[in-house]
């Protein structure tokens, strides 16, 4: 079992990976960061004692931030405040995703700015290694205060309200605890709104989606690269030389991905002295399309790691300086702006995969026989698979309607301008599944075209996918239920099995 240290500063999105795989990990608190976060503690307590009107630690919240709350009525202000927040809505999160936030709020109270005590920590530890994981509904923020209804359901859970799983079983939040062994946590001052204001959620998500689409688009090369060989393309496109005179990062990887699963192709070498002037754009310009993707992601990624180790609660404390701040650091416009920028990027690898799957089922195009089957007309072939890859492109773009342009008053307009982060997070999600099963079509159409000149052999990597699939699924020689191999092919993208296929016969994609 893996062992993640957390210290609130060096935490890598990377590290979040086993956990959105399954995997199980232990977690453990550096010391150093356990001794920020108990000098906070104690500024919090010194405010508490002296009766100080401090946001969130002596007063009411949001438009009642000027009541203020006696010290007995303290803790009863927080489990109030907890309650009172579970509002969320729909259908409950994937669990590898909440795991993922506990991970996350962990890791951000670690900075020793929250003013929570080491003991909550430790407990936020223990929940987490013994498997509890809250019910958390998807939908109801805004992304303003941070993730408030999400990470209320999240505390709640820890608190005995609500309803939380244990291994597959989904139990009410109390008979979880019991069975994990806990008993249902109580929070000091401060520690509520220390749990609930923070973008934990919606970077879990668009974490989550972040990994699949840079698995995706590394996945886009080596399946363009099967397209390319069914299709007799030319390589010529893809010349380091013609890379550099564009100058763009993601042009040139996607460029030398494409000639390493090429590389010793005969198929490509059948057709050198052809005729053709120029392929069509969905294959001449692989390496502008998929690059241009790469490197949008690569600064989606600058961000989301700036993001997993920030302070995102509210307020502040400096225990150095004795001050305590009221700010705006649970803003999640940051995030809901790249999750835009990631969906939109995406869905673009979605649209031209979709049009490489029209080059390669019609006739007038492919050269090859109709919807890739031996008998067209008694057969159908994949002619519904391009269908349904063109439907899958088409509701991309309804989801790449920016979420982070949107915003709504909120707490009686205290809240006033919000970011509509978790929005922004859950749509990604969306375009990038969306791709993943297009990118699947393309997969099994372009191992199909190939079956039609078998004799010839194939580039490296091109090679290594299409035996892939080829152990997965079988030909199609006539009509069948194609649901299912529509699923798994996509399937061998998702988990990361046809990039370790590629990757395993020329050596790392980038």
């Amino acid at each position: 079992m893996k062992t993640l240290t957390l210290d609130g500063t060096s935490l890598t999105i990377e590290d979040l990976a086993p956990i959105f795989e399954g995997e199980e990990i232990k977690l453990k608190l550096d010391p150093s960061a356990l001794e920020r976060v108990a000098a906070a503690r104690s500024l919090v307590e010194d405010v508490v004692e002296k009766g100080e009107p401090v946001y969130g630690l002596t007063t009411g919240f949001g438009k009642l931030k000027n009541i203020t709350i006696s010290r007995e009525d303290l803790e009863e202000l927080q489990a109030n405040l907890i309650q009172s927040h579970c509002c969320g809505v729909g259908d409950p999160m994937p669990r590898d995703e909440v795991r993922a936030v506990q991970v996350l709020r962990i890791n951000g109270l670690l900075r020793g700015h929250s003013g929570v005590r080491v003991e909550l920590l430790e407990t936020l530890v223990r929940f987490f290694q013994k498997g509890l994981v809250p019910r958390v509904p998807q939908q109801g923020s805004v992304g303003a205060s941070g993730d408030l209804a999400p990470l209320a359901h999240m505390a709640g859970a820890y608190m005995g309200w609500g309803r939380a799983f244990v291994g597959d079983e989904e139990l009410d939040a109390k008979e979880a605890l019991a069975r994990v062994g806990e008993e249902p946590l109580r929070l000091a001052a401060k520690e509520g709104l220390a749990l609930i204001n923070g973008t934990e959620v919606m970077a879990a998500v668009g974490a989550g989606a972040y990994l699949r689409a840079c698995r995706a688009v590394l996945s886009a090369d080596a399946i363009a690269s099967l397209t390319i060989e069914a299709l007799f393309g030319s390589p010529k496109p893809f010349d380091a030389r013609i890379a550099a005179l564009k100058g763009n990062p993601g042009h040139a990887r996607t460029s030398a991905n494409v000639r390493a699963c090429l590389a010793d192709s005969r198929v490509i070498d059948s057709h050198s002295d052809c005729d053709r002037v120029q392929d069509p754009y969905s294959l001449r310009c692989i390496p502008q399309v998929h690059g241009a993707t790469k490197d949008a992601l690569a600064h989606v990624g600058s961000i989301l790691a700036l993001e997993v180790n920030s302070v995102t609660d509210n307020p502040i404390l400096f225990p150095d300086t004795g001050e305590v701040i009221s700010a705006g650091q649970f803003h999640g416009q940051p995030l809901s702006m790249v999750f835009d920028y990631l969906a939109i990027s995406v869905a673009t690898i979605g649209n031209i995969s979709e049009r490489r799957v029209e080059q390669l089922v019609n006739p007038d195009l492919s050269h090859l026989p109709g919807f890739l089957t031996q008998k067209p007309g008694l057969n159908s072939g994949m002619m519904i698979a391009q269908v349904a890859a063109a439907a899958l492109a088409s509701e991309n773009k309804v989801h790449c309607h920016p979420a982070s342009v949107d915003t709504i008053p909120t707490s009686a307009n205290q809240e006033d301008h919000v970011s509509m982060g978790m929005t922004a997070a859950r749509k990604a999600r969306t375009v990038v599944g969306n791709v993943e099963r297009i990118l699947g079509i393309e997969y099994l159409c372009a191992a199909q075209a190939r079956d039609f000149h078998a004799e010839l052999l194939p580039g490296r990597g091109a090679l290594a996918a299409y035996e892939l699939l080829r152990a997965n699924i079988p030909a199609l020689d006539r009509d069948r239920y194609l649901a299912d191999d529509l699923e798994r092919a996509s399937e061998l993208i998702r988990s990361g099995e046809l990039l370790a296929a590629v990757e395993g016969a020329v050596g790392p994609l980038a």
